[in-house]
């Protein structure tokens, strides 16, 4: 497929998940090195103005321009984040973002964590100061609210004591629970809690096969990964568990798995990719969907029996 053809899918996913009631976009000036935050731009100045949804995006991974096949690098200096604040502007076509959030802690590290070579603690910003330029920014109207990704409580802690946190975004799943406490903190803090892969990286979709991951290309990142191997034949079985369940409300897999996720203390969120209008009506029911007791139950005693996932239960 054409990256004409690619960027047309996802203009038409964006409308169609806007016409669903879709409010809010999260996004990342990273992703696609900037191209995603563009087609998004494209996107909202399509829509009415009173349709247009809030715009989330992310500072923090900065790659190189000259080497643009390099891996990214964790960069939270001052003039790094106003500058990548002002690039994210101009691709979205907006004059002020409403949630800016800070990607990954700075650690002076490459995105690439297993490369020694790229990191380099000393060149690493501090929580303290790049936290203070985000809380800068608010005050100058740039951004309407700030929030942090991928740090843990004791980072919260710090900023927090700083600026308010307004969100935070952390990984949450069926699979992936161990975000608990960061949701927790968010909870007691009056902050909102966004969290990111609901579905597992479209594990959790139900329409995954042992077969099916057998036949990904070797380039697939997915075939490393225990959830996809090692841990594979466990994470289906509850993906099975979940069937009955998506029956009794007429919905799918996916609804069920992300609404699990909405019922979490904490949880006022949930990012869910789509690359083409259909998948939107995969689990736009989420937002409704209202799990019973029974269903919560059945949901607990499925993750006890199968093993799957790390991380509380919740019942």
């Amino acid at each position: 497929m054409s990256a004409k053809s690619i960027d047309a899918n996802s203009l038409a996913t964006i409308r169609r998940a806007v016409e669903a009631g879709v409010n809010w976009i999260d996004t990342a000036a990273v992703y696609g090195l900037g191209h995603s935050e563009e087609v998004v731009g494209k996107a909202i100045a399509g829509l009415p103005e009173a349709d247009r949804p809030l715009l989330f995006t992310k500072a923090g991974l900065v790659w190189d321009e000259n080497d643009r096949a390099a891996a990214p690098k964790r960069i939270m200096a001052a003039r790094s984040v106003r500058r990548e604040l002002e690039d994210s502007l101009r691709r979205l076509s907006v004059e002020r973002i409403d949630l800016y959030q800070v990607h990954w802690p700075d650690t002076g590290a490459a995105l690439d964590f297993s490369d020694p070579d790229g990191v380099d603690p000393a060149l690493a910003t501090p929580l303290e100061e790049y936290w203070q330029t985000m809380a800068e920014l608010v005050r100058e109207g740039k951004v309407r609210a700030i929030g942090l990704s991928n740090h843990e409580v004791p980072q919260l802690e710090i900023a927090e004591s700083i600026a308010h946190v307004d969100a935070i975004q952390p990984q949450f799943s069926l699979l992936k629970r161990q975000s608990a406490d960061e949701l927790a903190w968010a909870a007691a803090h009056h902050t909102g809690g966004i969290i990111y892969q609901p579905q597992h990286s479209d594990l959790l979709t139900g329409a995954f096969s042992a077969e099916r991951v057998a036949a990904l290309p070797d380039d697939d990142w997915r075939k490393g990964f225990p959830e996809f191997t090692t841990e594979l034949d466990r994470n289906l079985a509850l993906v099975e568990a979940l069937r009955p369940i998506a029956a009794a409300h007429d919905t799918t897999v996916s609804a069920v798995a992300i609404a699990w996720t909405l019922t979490w203390p904490g949880v006022t969120g949930a990012i869910v990719g789509a690359r083409r209008p259909e998948q939107v009506d995969g689990w736009i029911d989420a937002a409704a969907l209202e799990l019973t007791t029974a269903d919560l139950d059945a949901i607990a005693a499925a993750l006890r029996t199968t093993g799957a996932g790390e991380g509380p239960i919740g019942r």
